[in-house]
């Protein structure tokens, strides 16, 4: 029984469970495999602000993108922004909010937000340690509750901080080379 190629899936010895054969473009970037994506050796953890971490695990340059975890270990405002692009999340663990809206993101909780919407990042009382993982495309632009513009981060804001941090750490501001893309 063969299957199809592309579409099904090969329960047995047949060409569609040969690997392929021809050489990857030569411009083509290698993957990029992060494991474990949530690290035990917190020096990988880059601080961003007091109990506020975010761990690097895509920085694009070629496309001003950033994949990352974002950690909180404090309740609190952690900040108010606007995006000019789309972001993903996905929450690994605790939950979060924004003021600025009725729905509360749980663990297991997939949120897109919209390019040209603000929104206060909040973590409620309680919540001991709240793991996200999002994809930020473009920037994040920090404002005040008038929407004045307070500061930014883009992808390369966030690999000087990499950069900083992994050489005062002793890991060498080269360690998020591997990160981009």
């Amino acid at each position: 029984m063969d299957t199809v190629i592309g579409r099904g899936f090969a329960t047995e010895r047949s060409e569609a469970m040969q690997p392929y054969r021809h050489p990857m473009p030569p411009d083509c970037m290698p993957e990029l495999v992060i494991a474990p994506a949530i690290p035990e050796d917190e020096r990988l953890w880059v601080p961003q602000q007091e109990n506020v971490w975010f761990r690097p695990l895509c920085l694009s340059v070629a496309h001003g993108y950033w994949t990352s975890l974002l950690r909180v270990r404090k309740s609190g405002i952690l900040s108010r922004h606007r995006h000019p692009q789309p972001v993903h999340g996905f929450v690994l663990r605790g939950s979060w909010r924004y003021l600025e809206h009725d729905w509360v993101a749980t663990e297991g909780s997939y949120v897109y937000e919209t390019p040209g919407e603000t929104h206060t990042l909040v973590v409620d009382e309680g919540v001991e340690e709240m793991i996200t993982f999002f994809q930020v495309n473009g920037a994040m632009i920090y404002v005040d509750p008038d929407g004045k513009v307070q500061g930014y981060d883009d992808v390369f804001t966030k690999i000087d901080m990499c950069r900083q941090h992994y050489d005062a750490v002793g890991l060498g501001a080269a360690f998020v080379d591997q990160f981009l893309r």
